[in-house]
């Protein structure tokens, strides 16, 4: 894919971008590590004044920053403003709590008098550059939920961005210069996919982060692992929406609309197996398809749009042949099912789709559906749900609609994913760990799990 900004509402290329050539990514590289020595002895509170003040800026710079994302990529612009406040949010918890977080930790005494020692501290320290090879759909939180904690924590940040996102990649970059962190301290690496391993393999990155496909994961995994260097992953998702008889169906299937449709489909975290007990599925299909029908498709650009353009021809693409092959192998579409053909609208859109009568043999039952394209499971009760839910290679999040508490403990001590949403959707907020299981991943973003993942944790022992 070449570095370039074109605009998934109508096709057309605004900005193209040359790919750093080795010196300059070898002068980047550089930087980082000289940076680092200095910035890793600085205090939090000067971490917290210039991470306040980025948050700040970018407070001042959300519609314009808004509307490049939905250049992008396409999002409904009101959803591009919400994600740059959400990220401004994130990094003003960590500016606050990252010291408390990474504070030393004092075993327990017993212990230390057994160990031989007058005393025992584990600390926390910053382990140096880190890459982040992230996604397009989210294109500043997905950065920023990495950026903020791994900043507070004293390390440097290098972005290798979607190549398809440059603009907003440069913006990240330029909004920590002005809020006056040191030159190097977070860069942007406009370079492919195919010079990401040499990166990985520079012993001047010390670890890396990525948020993006299986094949991608796998291969940053792979030279992690050889060069034996800590890695976190969030990975793909197909996640499960149980509802239960003892649910409130209105609001189930209300939340339902927005849990699969949120970025236009393009979620890692959205529902997109919808799991429905038999006593109310008829009901709860019906409220459901409703919501669906209901969205407004439109220019990602006027302010009453709900479903805007997905972010690229070839995901437009790769989700009309999974429906396709789904329908073909005898799946119905409750409502949508084909390509979206208005002339008013040129670019690459897909209407919100139901599917229901999927099996285990359809591709759609195994992998991950990236657009506005639900898929409705009948289960005859608890076991049956939990059976379904749990048959996907993925294990991101799960959401769960009962009244019942029997229920609840029940999904949550056998649903396999990263996290279990009860009579609600999934969310990432900054306090609470974020991350799956299975081929969703491993290792955790976000809370203190999220800002010591990048942390050499040290024992410091004294003798008596």
């Amino acid at each position: 894919m070449p570095i370039a900004t074109v605009n998934p509402a109508n096709g057309e290329t605004l900005k193209t971008y040359e790919a750093m050539d080795e010196e300059e990514l070898d002068r980047r590289l550089q930087l980082a590590e000289a940076t680092f020595r200095t910035y890793r002895t600085s205090g939090f509170a000067d971490r917290a004044r210039l991470l306040t003040r980025a948050a700040e800026l970018l407070d001042e710079d959300q519609q314009d920053i808004a509307r490049v994302m939905t250049t992008e990529m396409g999002k409904p612009l009101k959803q591009a403003r919400a994600e740059a406040a959400k990220c401004a949010k994130a990094m003003r918890w960590y500016a606050e709590h990252a010291e408390a977080l990474l504070a030393d930790e004092e075993p327990d005494a017993a212990d230390v008098r057994d160990s031989g020692a007058s005393r025992v501290r584990v600390r926390y320290r910053p382990l140096g550059p880190v890459l982040a090879v992230m996604p397009w759909n989210f294109p500043l939180w997905q950065v920023m939920r990495f950026a903020a904690p791994a900043l507070m924590a004293g390390n440097v940040g290098l972005l290798k961005h979607a190549s398809n996102v440059p603009q907003t990649a440069l913006y990240l970059e330029d909004l920590f210069h002005r809020a006056g962190y040191p030159e190097g301290c977070f860069q942007t690496l406009l370079i492919g996919s195919a010079q990401v391993d040499d990166v990985l393999r520079d012993e001047r990155v010390k670890a890396a982060t990525l948020t993006g496909s299986e094949p991608a994961g796998r291969a940053v995994a792979s030279t992690a692992g050889e060069m034996i260097k800590r890695t976190v992953l969030e990975l793909g998702g197909s996640d499960p929406y149980v509802v239960m008889p003892s649910a409130d169906l209105d609001r189930a299937a209300e939340v339902a609309v927005t849990a699969r449709v949120q970025n236009n489909g393009q979620s890692c975290i959205a529902a997109k197996r919808f799991i429905v007990h038999t006593d109310v599925y008829d009901a709860f299909a019906e409220r459901f398809v409703a919501g669906m029908k209901a969205l407004k498709i439109g220019d990602p650009m006027e302010e009453d749009t709900e479903i805007g353009p997905l972010a690229t021809e070839q995901g437009r693409d790769d989700l009309e042949e999974l429906v396709e092959d789904a329908t073909r192998s005898g799946a119905k579409a409750l409502c949508g099912g084909h390509r979206l053909r208005r002339p008013e609208l040129p670019g690459w859109y897909y209407p919100p789709t139901v599917l229901a009568g999927v099996t285990r043999e359809m591709r759609i039952h195994r992998e991950e559906a990236f657009g506005p394209v639900a898929t409705l499971y009948r289960a005859g009760d608890l076991d049956e749900a939990v059976l379904i839910a749990n048959d996907s290679p993925f294990g991101l999040s799960s959401n769960v609609w009962t009244r019942d508490e029997s229920e609840v403990e029940r999904f949550v001590r056998d649903l396999e994913a990263g996290g279990v949403y009860v009579n609600g959707m999934t969310a990432s907020h900054p306090a609470f760990p974020f991350g799956g299981v299975k081929r969703s991943g491993y290792g955790r973003e976000l809370s203190g799990h999220g800002i010591r993942e990048f942390c050499n944790i040290t024992t410091v022992w004294h003798g008596a």
